[in-house]
């Protein structure tokens, strides 16, 4: 059968499980309403449903005090690093997959180009220089790119194969950026600037607020849509360059959009939430077992998993302990044994 017909054809329901993006977005809005609930101060379910048909229809459900009070502690505290969890978990999922199909290979995450530590770097530097909370994210955001930008700079520097030479611009320039951030540990006042670094790179979302949720809100689900819309390219790219280019498709320019996409959306995740690793790289392996390998059911199908995962990490982060673990512990303590499977399975192939 022509390849160009199997990238087009519509996608089989018996196949790829087209109910199951509608079962995982009730599933999700199921925990986000858990998650509301659960805390060192306990709402029950029947009450947050109680105080959001007030918030809609104006109905005096909930007491004055106590409608203040639950105001408070959901929409100022859980609510936004629960909608962060979202994001980034979405996020970060998408481009995991999205870069896994765009390579070729199952072991690649949203890191390969440098985003991830170019955008630490950013950050510490951001906080020896104490430019404030806006600041950091700023240059969080600024390195992540920059990093991106140095490592396509460099694959475009030498002949040969482009993914080759991307992958191997993403280790210079990752390590790069790894090597300036050890030299701004070193310079960071070890009484207070390093010890904020180094939490602040193990990841977490107890700085999160309404304000940050929204203003990353807007870029990171425009880059997840701008990823699902090209998942049809992704589809043609994953055969290989030259079939690609065989059935008409400008190779450079959807490959150059699919890396500004997923570099944005996760350069953002690091800004809201530091360094979360493993999420983008095991997150798209559980949704290709789920539904194949066809990008326009996988994308949607990660950015699901992934904000599941992450909500439901989340909440073990702030319950487990009296102590809130960082993301990036939990993440790494269940990624590392599901690597070692994939890499086990990997012979076998992936597709």
């Amino acid at each position: 059968m022509d390849k160009a017909a199997i990238a087009d054809r519509p996608v089989s329901p018996s196949l790829n499980r087209l109910w199951l993006p509608g079962a995982l977005c009730l599933l999700l809005l199921g925990l986000v309403t858990v998650s509301l609930s659960l805390g060192k101060y306990p709402v029950s379910v029947y009450e947050i449903l109680l105080f959001f048909r007030q918030q809609v229809t104006g109905a005096a459900a909930l007491g004055p005090e106590r409608y203040d009070l639950l105001r408070n502690i959901l929409w100022e505290i859980r609510a936004p690093r629960i909608a962060a969890a979202v994001l980034i978990g979405a996020a970060l999922s998408t481009s995991g997959a999205a870069f896994q199909s765009m390579f070729i290979n199952p072991l690649v995450s949203p890191g390969l180009l440098g985003v991830l530590p170019g955008a630490s770097f950013g950050a510490a530097l951001g906080m020896l220089l104490s430019r404030g909370w806006f600041g950091v994210q700023f240059c969080c955001f600024a390195g992540g790119l920059l990093a991106v930008g140095i490592a396509i700079g460099i694959a475009r520097l030498y002949r040969g194969d482009r993914l080759l030479m991307l992958i191997l611009g993403g280790i210079i320039s990752g390590s790069l950026f790894t090597s300036l951030l050890s030299i701004v540990k070193y310079l960071a006042d070890p009484y207070d600037t390093l010890p904020a670094i180094v939490y602040w790179l193990m990841g977490g979302l107890s700085m999160t607020d309404s304000h940050t949720v929204l203003w990353i809100s807007i870029p990171v689900l425009s880059g997840i849509a701008g990823l699902l819309l090209m998942a049809r390219y992704l589809n043609v790219l994953s055969m290989g360059d030259e079939e690609a280019r065989s059935l008409g498709v400008n190779v450079s320019l959807i490959r150059f959009w699919l890396i500004f996409f997923a570099t944005v959306i996760s350069a953002l995740t690091v800004v809201v939430g530091g360094l979360i690793g493993w999420v983008g790289l095991i997150i798209p392996h559980i949704g290709r077992m789920l539904v194949g390998p066809d990008n326009r059911t996988l994308l949607p199908v990660s950015a699901l998993l992934g904000a599941l995962y992450l909500v439901l990490v989340d909440d073990v982060s702030r319950l487990l302990l009296d102590i809130e673990i960082p993301l990036g512990i939990i993440t790494a303590l269940i990624g590392i044994p599901f690597f070692i499977l994939v890499l086990k399975n990997a012979r076998k192939g992936w597709g």
